[in-house]
This record gives C-alpha cells, structure tokens and sequence, in this order.
C-alpha cells in the first residue's frame, strides 16, 4: 500500500473539491509516503517539497507557510535534516511530531557537519519502523474514531519493511566479509550500513559539501584496493563523477545509482518510500556480490 502525492495536488483551495478530512502536512516526499501507509483514506497528507526537491538546504515559501496555518499536524524528520523547519514551529499554532524521536543517532564524524547526527535515519527498514510507529501514535491522537485503523496499516507496513531487511540480510550471507563495505558519494547510508553490518565509505558526508576533495578521493582508491570491494555507488541528487574517478583507478565496478531524498514521479523508478528501498538494497546486494546491471 502506498500513496504519494504533491501538496499542490491534493489542496482543495487548488483544485475545488471539498476534503474534511484532517490535514497531515510532511516536510518531504519520503516521509510523505511513509505517513500515507499509516493513514490510509482518513487523513489528507502533503509534502511541504515537492517530489526532487533538495530536501537539505530548502528555502521554504509563503505558499509553504500558508499551506502550514491550515494544517491540523505537522511531522517532520529532525535529526537536523529540515534546518529551515524553525520556521514552521514559530509561526504555526499546529501541533507537530519529529517522527526520528527514539532513533539512536549516528554522528557524522567529518567535514562540517562533524558532530552533528546523520539526518538520513530513513535509510534503514528498520528505523522506518519506528517511523511508523511513532506516526500511528500521532494520527490515533489526532483521529480518535479510526485509531485501530491506523494501527493495523502501520502493522502491516511494518511487515512490508521487515521483508525488506531480511530480504538484504539473506543476500548479503553470500559477500566475503571483507567485501561487505558500502562505498557511496554521500554518507547516507550510514543507518542502513549499520543495521545491515556494513562498513561504510564515502567522499562527502553531506549533501551540503557535494564537492570531493582530491584527499577523499584518494582515501577511497586507497581503501577499495586494499580491501578488494567489488562496486561503489552514488546517490541520484548528485554527480557520480568523483566517484567514476575511483572506478577508473580500481578494479571496483560502478555498481548503480541509489536514491535518498525524493521519491520520483509516479511512472519513476522510485515512486513509494517501499519502492525506494527495494530499489537500494537490491542494488547493494547485487553488485557486492559481483553482479552488474
């Protein structure tokens, strides 16, 4: 189950279709996506960013804040990820919810986010779950009257993610221990590589500093000949050709591109949260076991 929809779609003022129902307002489209699983048909859920929005470094607008004072609950990811989300906060009577509330952080240890938690706990199946669950909390709050509905979507959810991790778990018995490394552009992975038992090594930690550095990409030639790591990856929002400098100097393949920050549109590779992971982890599994596309 799995519905995704832009803001501007779905707003009554917009198209002239009268909606009652609650409206659920999300900072992104993933979480989007997430929060619709668990809702169903009761509530009406919007991203404030629109599907391929750099999520990161967004400039919210006064549509944003407009659409916002109409909003009867707003979630967003925390973690640092929505910096502009203060604004919401000040200047909107809506109750909100940071759906990242009880996830162990992973600190970002280089660059300028040094110290700072990796905001892409989404990454991992298995935080989503907890994701979820703490979003049925919400809407069961919110809409009294279709509480045991949403909490039997979030469990069912919770189900299709579940298989989404022991699907990645089971393919990645047949990888060498020393090849179980997640080479990526961007240290997005960090949640997933941990949850999964992989190492991890990137070029840039975040989006924010998407320019790599002769030093890191040497680090990265250096650690993939010494560990003999079949592939390395980099996420669809930014250019791979750092990362193809890496491939031409190893015997590392260019394994696939992987998404983060944005579903796709619907006829996209990408178009549900559960699309997205899939899609990833599938990716990642496949070319360290020496596959390629």
């Amino acid at each position: 189950m799995s519905a995704c929809a832009s803001g501007d779609e779905t707003d009554p003022e917009r198209t002239g279709l009268a909606d009652s129902r609650p409206v659920v307002l999300t900072t992104f489209t993933v979480l989007q996506d997430i929060a619709q699983n668990v809702a169903g048909d009761h509530l009406r859920v919007e991203s404030i960013t629109k599907l391929g929005a750099e999520i990161h470094g967004y400039e919210p607008t006064p549509d944003d804040l407009r659409r916002a004072s109409h909003a009867d609950l707003i979630l967003d990811n925390g973690l640092n990820l929505e910096a502009w989300f203060s604004q919401f906060v000040q200047e909107n009577s809506a109750p909100h919810i940071t759906v990242s509330d009880g996830i162990e952080p992973i600190g970002i240890v280089q660059g300028e986010g040094a110290g700072k938690p990796n905001p892409h706990a989404w990454m991992s199946p298995v935080n989503v779950q907890r994701y979820v669950e703490t979003i049925a909390k919400a809407f069961s709050e919110l809409d009294p009257d279709n509480a045991s509905d949403y909490q039997a979507n979030a469990k069912a959810y919770q189900a299709e993610l579940q298989k989404v991790q022991d699907d990645l778990m089971t393919a990645l018995e047949e990888i060498p221990e020393q090849q179980r490394v997640l080479v990526t552009c961007e240290g997005a992975f960090s949640y997933l590589a941990r949850d999964a038992g992989l190492k991890e090594k990137y070029l840039w930690a975040v989006n924010a500093e998407s320019q790599a550095t002769p030093r890191k990409v040497a680090s990265a030639i250096d650690y993939l000949r010494d560990n003999h790591v079949p592939a390395v990856f980099c996420e669809s929002t930014v250019s791979d050709a750092a990362m193809q400098r890496v491939v031409e100097s190893t015997d590392a393949h260019f394994g696939g591109t992987l998404y983060v920050d944005s579903l796709s549109e619907p006829g996209g590779p990408v178009p549900s949260y559960l699309d997205l992971i899939t899609h990833d982890t599938q990716i990642i599994a496949s070319a360290l076991k020496g596959q390629t596309s």
